[in-house]
């Protein structure tokens, strides 16, 4: 496989560089079939609290005042960007899905919501989390990737809707992996805490204790990260991570529910076993959701020295690379200086992958097969 001078070539078009123009009606559309969903999502988590939110982003996150007015934002758009699809385009399914799901939002009174108690529940899923995240990561990451586009990609590219299955089970299970990790924590490894180095921890300044929280999550997940290459009974979890072919915002996403899991265990515990101060914790999720998605994202942006200083896009693509040469590189997701430390740095100044995926067997394709791929026997390929 071969690599290119960023600034000297001009990438060649991927499977799925089919674009959407404007005075069509399809951009209108998706976006009302978009919006319009997601009303409909949201004012089942309005209807159902208890079971359709999370009680921690519930109570930090956002107010009721700011999810009612991104329902009523959400309904006026879905009508607005449907009535205009209707009238544009020959194909009326996505003014349809838009137009249908806003008004069946605002038929269970979507226009009346009102503030109240939340009562506990045993089981909780993150519904409004979804929501929150699809909406505001594609209004932030679609148009950027369209203006500073690295490969000419569709939005609607190959593998998309795999891509968004595994957005919507992640952030939908978000409670869970808060439970398993809290148990983790205060019951597997109680022993583990120290009121003197929680003492210490938060006698620290804020920025000074998110930075500790950056470098130590980091060398964590590095290590763990390093791990998944290296074991080949967990690189089958892994490689469904590095199956998608085509980089963009969502490909990030892509990550086995049993990966997660453990990823986001062998992270978050030592920093609730350390005991960092909430703002520095709270500092840390946000860096981490916004990372997670911009490293993978299809913007052809040179940081220059930064990308020396923490991973950027860049950096992160080549450790997604289908070039060998690369296999075992680039494992740190906030700070290269951990990759220097274990040796695994490797970034060319000015190049870019040409290509990506994995190299040797393929993972099957769609979410239900690569659930269930890790736990079936390898097929023999020597047949």
């Amino acid at each position: 496989m071969s690599t290119n001078e960023a600034e000297l070539a001009t990438p060649e078009p991927r499977a799925g560089t089919r674009t959407m123009r404007f005075g069509e009606g399809r951009i209108s559309g998706y976006l009302s079939a978009l919006f319009g969903v997601s009303s409909l999502l949201g004012m089942l988590c309005f209807i159902f609290p208890e079971w359709l939110t999370t009680p921690d982003l519930r109570e930090s996150l956002y107010t009721f005042e700011f999810a009612r007015n991104l329902l009523w934002f959400g309904i006026v758009f879905a009508f607005t960007m449907g009535i205009v699809s209707f009238i544009l385009s020959p194909q009326k399914k996505l003014s349809a899905t838009g137009i249908g799901s806003a008004f069946i939002a605002v038929l269970l009174g979507a226009f009346n919501v009102q503030e109240r108690v939340v009562a506990d529940s045993p089981v909780s899923f993150g519904l409004d989390w979804f929501v929150i995240s699809l909406v505001f990561s594609m209004a932030i990451f679609i148009p950027l990737e369209k203006a500073f586009a690295r490969h000419p990609l569709a939005v609607m590219r190959p593998g998309w809707r795999t891509d968004l299955t595994y957005f919507f089970v992640s952030h939908l299970l978000i409670q869970f992996f808060l439970l398993f990790t809290n148990i983790v924590q205060t019951d597997w490894l109680a022993w583990a805490h120290s009121a003197s180095v929680t003492l210490f921890a938060q006698s620290l300044p804020i920025w000074m204790q998110f930075l500790a929280c950056v470098f130590i999550a980091d060398l964590f997940q590095s290590v763990t990260h390093r791990w998944y290459h290296s074991n080949p009974w967990f690189w089958k979890f892994h490689s469904i991570h590095h199956s998608s072919k085509n980089m963009d915002w969502l490909a990030g996403s892509r990550t086995h529910f049993f990966e997660a899991l453990a990823t986001r265990t062998a992270v978050i515990v030592p920093l609730y076993i350390i005991n960092f101060s909430e703002p520095a914790l709270n500092a840390y999720v946000v860096l981490v959701g916004v990372q997670a998605v911009f490293v993978h994202a299809n913007v052809r942006w040179d940081f220059g020295f930064l990308k020396y200083i923490i991973v950027t896009p860049q950096y992160h693509h080549w450790h997604h690379s289908d070039d060998p040469e690369y296999a075992n590189t680039n494992y740190a997701v906030h700070l290269p200086l951990i990759d220097m430390l274990m040796g695994t740095f490797k970034l060319p100044d000015k190049m870019w992958p040409d290509s990506y995926g994995v190299f040797g067997h393929q993972p099957p394709k769609g979410f239900l097969s690569q659930l269930t791929y890790p736990f079936l026997p390898k097929p023999d390929t020597t047949k």
